[in-house]
């Protein structure tokens, strides 16, 4: 998969899918990423054909690091 690509039509052609610990429960907001891959290919773990958005390994690590530091304004 070309790093340059920032979204995969089909994310079932993808493999390596890994929820995070932190998901779970009933609220149906999980995300997956891919492992295995110079970017991070990242799903809604309820439709695991649809759509993946890629982002960078540096774009994805500045992410968790805001979502752990609790830094993102939502």
């Amino acid at each position: 998969m070309p790093s340059t690509e920032r979204t995969v039509a089909d994310s079932s052609t993808l493999s390596g899918w890994h929820k995070s610990s932190y998901s779970g429960g009933d609220q149906g907001e999980c995300l997956e990423v891919a492992r295995g891959y110079d970017v991070v290919p990242v799903r809604d773990s309820k439709v695991t054909d649809g759509p993946t958005v890629v982002a960078s390994a540096a774009s994805w690590s500045a992410f968790v690091t805001a979502v752990r530091n609790g830094s993102l304004d939502v």
